[in-house]
């Protein structure tokens, strides 16, 4: 069993007043602001209470993110940040947390260089568990997705609000791991969350789907978190926590203990929050 999947199958176990726990999934950027940041960041969000780790790799033209992760990205790649960067502090994360499952969130461009069965072979080695390729539709992932499942990673497909059921269904034929619904339209950070409107989706994608289900984009605070964690599986939290790498430049060790204490304190919140339900 993947860790994914064994994570998901433990907080079953865990039942609150609404059903399972739901998941919590921090988004944040590799090497950003500084690459001496993010290995302690990564361990301080699991004990802050987080689930699952999404992990962005840079990108130079990120289309679906917004101004905040545009920014991260952009102070990722002053560092030269690449996939190999990605890898090393994944395995340095594992050499004290093998059960934590890592899922690293990019674009197609720098997979495509390093070459699927590279990317897939040295992702698995390291311990990564999934991928998000954002720009990687399932209808032309032919070559893509049997070279990450062949290494045991799990392709993870975004959906939204637009999605049709055709789409649903076909993503449903490559999809594992869990699914990601992106709930508004539009870029990272970039509207109110309207949890009516995603509860009816997430219901729709139910009926064709059979993996568990991750809501991101929109989710910026515990009230939010709550709200949707009443009908997703997972909730994923990126723009809210990646803000807070502002708040200086991360050079110095107490720098980065502020930014690091920032972040634990807004997971922390969203985790009794789900808890409480």
């Amino acid at each position: 069993m993947s860790r994914l999947a064994a994570r998901f199958a433990e907080l079953k176990t865990r039942k609150s007043k609404t059903g399972s726990r739901t998941a919590l999934i921090p988004y944040v950027m590799t090497s950003d602001p500084t690459p001496e940041i993010t290995l302690p960041l990564m361990h301080a969000m699991v004990e802050a209470g987080a689930d699952i780790i999404e992990l962005g790799a840079p990108f130079s033209d990120p289309m679906a993110d917004g101004p905040v992760i545009q920014l991260a990205a952009e102070r990722s790649l002053q560092h030269n940040t690449s996939l190999h960067d990605v890898f090393s502090v994944v395995t340095e994360f594992r050499k004290t947390d093998d059960k934590t499952p890592i899922v690293v969130m990019g674009y197609l461009n720098p997979i495509e260089v390093m070459g699927y069965q590279s990317f897939a072979e040295q992702a698995a080695a390291c311990g990564i568990d999934g991928v998000i390729t954002v720009d990687m539709p399932p209808v032309e992932a032919g070559e893509y997705v049997p070279a990450l499942k062949a290494r045991g990673l799990d392709p993870i497909f975004l959906l939204a609000p637009t999605s049709t059921q055709e789409r649903i269904r076909k993503l449903a034929d490559v999809a594992s791991g869990f699914v990601y619904y992106v709930s508004l339209k539009g870029v990272t950070g970039a509207a109110t969350l309207d949890v009516s409107s995603v509860e009816e989706k997430v219901a729709e994608i139910r009926q064709f789907i059979d993996l568990p289900i991750g809501v991101g984009f929109g989710i910026s605070e515990a009230q939010s978190a709550a709200k949707v964690a009443v009908c997703a599986d997972a909730v994923v939290v990126g723009s809210a926590i990646v803000k807070k790498m502002t708040l200086n430049n991360g050079k110095t060790e107490a720098e980065r203990s502020i930014i690091i204490k920032e972040i634990s304190d807004i997971l922390s919140a969203m985790r009794s929050a789900l808890d409480s339900l």
